[in-house]
């Protein structure tokens, strides 16, 4: 198995990986940020048939879930004092966790803002069976959610379902009012709604039409229920979506509890990267420089003992020294190039990375989308280039490639969040895995210490790509 950390791409598909090589889990964007979409009349109804359809749905399904669960719940404490209670109510808080899902998730179909959802099981714990028994009973989020599904929900949803209905038959009764009233007969009916109102304001007897006054004022009414039925919608949804973050959503104490996780893993990364690295370099140096150092010390010492008696040989000695001093001086450039080059630190990142391709001995194109003299800082650059610079290092020695594509592209996720993506493809061998200390391992510690990640996709025989995508604070 190779090290390498390309991919074998053929040169045909090389030209067209751009557009398919976005570094998943997520999905990224060239595309600049967007800011929030401006909230305007037309934005809200572009919004109300996702919220009636949430606000209409919301009452039969909390009715269902409060019947379900009063029912389980109920049985279970009836029945706890022959031990099959205990399970019943622990079936309930799994049954509470099941309508608490799917209400935030028919929050999300409605377009209200993502809900962050608890952490019902932690990562370092096992799932065994007693955990799952008696975990509900100590996890506050499963009576959160018992107490949403028995109570809250069931009542808030009956008030928002009756105002939605009262609301979208006016807007609809209203508007279509003067094709249907004609067909209602009056008999004897003495009580129109439309001359009510007009003798209360102007304190006279009206004697206009009442016929006609009903189809003008409920045409009012229609209007006004259809202009703000918008607001309704919204507003209602918006309630939802308040009493879900509340009641369904991750607690704050958990995402720092998770915040603090990562930056230890982050922290940890990191030291052990460096830790690689200096390694590395303690490895390279004593292979290479300090080699050639000891021999440039030997062929002195040979040439000093032979300057008087035999001066060609003296000579052939030293003019071997000045090349072994010269070979030292360019492998010494070549180590200090792999971790901080004068042109990236004096030109940025894509000076650095064109300069880098040029010299690699299998050719490489660039392909960016920074603008002209994009900087980052000083960390994100000079990490960026270490990645790219092992990868083209291993490039050369391990992928049997004829061609090669370095990838810049500052991106965008769905979340809004800026990324440096950073990757590289080649039409070798592939193959590439990541194994614990080698070349792979080590750069995903250290991309993964600035809360980056790196992406292996190398099947053996190829395509493959390899890249490092790293956020922008």
């Amino acid at each position: 198995m190779n090290e390498s950390t390309t991919a074998s791409l053929p040169m045909g598909s090389i030209e067209s990986a751009g557009a398919s090589a976005s570094l998943d889990p997520v999905t990224v964007s060239s595309a600049p940020p967007t800011t929030a979409e401006r909230t305007t009349y037309g934005s809200l109804w572009r919004r109300v048939p996702r919220e009636l359809g949430f606000l209409l749905l919301t009452m039969p399904i909390a009715i269902i879930g409060l019947s379900v669960l009063a029912s389980l719940f109920w049985t279970g404490i009836g029945t706890v004092v022959i031990y099959v209670g205990f399970f019943i109510v622990v079936a309930t808080f799994y049954v509470a966790r099941a309508f608490g899902t799917v209400e935030l998730t028919r929050l999300d179909w409605a377009g209200a803002a993502p809900v962050p959802r608890p952490v019902w099981e932690p990562a370092d714990r096992p799932r065994t069976f007693w955990r799952a028994i008696f975990g509900p009973w100590a996890n506050g989020h499963y009576w959160l959610y018992l107490l949403h599904g028995m109570i809250i929900n069931p009542i808030v949803s009956v008030i928002s379902w009756s105002i939605t209905i009262t609301w979208t038959a006016g807007a609809l009764g209203g508007l279509t009012g003067w094709i249907w009233l004609g067909f209602i007969p009056t008999g004897n009916r003495d009580f129109f709604l439309s001359r009510v109102l007009a003798d209360s304001i102007f304190g006279i007897h009206s004697t206009f039409d009442p016929v006609a006054g009903d189809r003008v004022l409920y045409l009012i009414f229609g209007v006004i229920f259809a202009v703000t039925l918008p607001f309704v919608t919204r507003g209602l949804t918006l309630l939802h979506h308040a009493i879900a973050h509340g009641l369904l959503g991750a607690w704050r104490s958990e995402a720092l509890e998770r915040e603090v996780a990562d930056l230890s893993a982050q922290r940890g990364a990191a030291v052990s990267a460096e830790d690689q690295s200096l390694r590395r370099l303690e490895r390279d140096l004593h292979d290479g420089p300090q080699q050639r150092l000891i021999r440039l010390q030997m062929d002195i010492a040979s040439a000093e003992r032979k300057l008087t008696d035999d001066p060609e040989a003296a000579a052939a000695l030293l003019a071997e020294a000045r090349k072994q001093a010269g070979d030292t001086l360019e492998e010494l450039r070549a180590l200090s190039r792999g971790f901080a080059p004068p042109i990236l630190q004096d030109r940025g990142l894509q000076a650095a990375v064109d300069s880098l391709a040029a010299r690699s001995t299998i050719p490489t194109t660039v392909e960016s989308s920074l603008q002209p003299g994009e900087r980052f800082s000083p960390e994100v650059e000079r990490n960026a280039y270490y990645v790219l610079a092992e990868l083209s290092a291993n490039l050369a020695k391990h992928s049997g490639a004829t061609a090669a594509r370095l990838v810049l592209d500052r991106a965008v996720d769905e979340a809004g969040r800026a990324w440096l993506a950073v990757w590289l493809t080649d039409n070798g061998n592939g193959g590439a895995t990541m194994v614990a200390g080698h070349g792979l391992s080590g750069l995903a510690e250290r991309v993964h210490g600035l809360g980056g990640e790196l992406v292996v996709d190398s099947p053996v025989g190829g395509p493959s790509r390899i890249g490092a995508r790293i956020p922008l604070a």
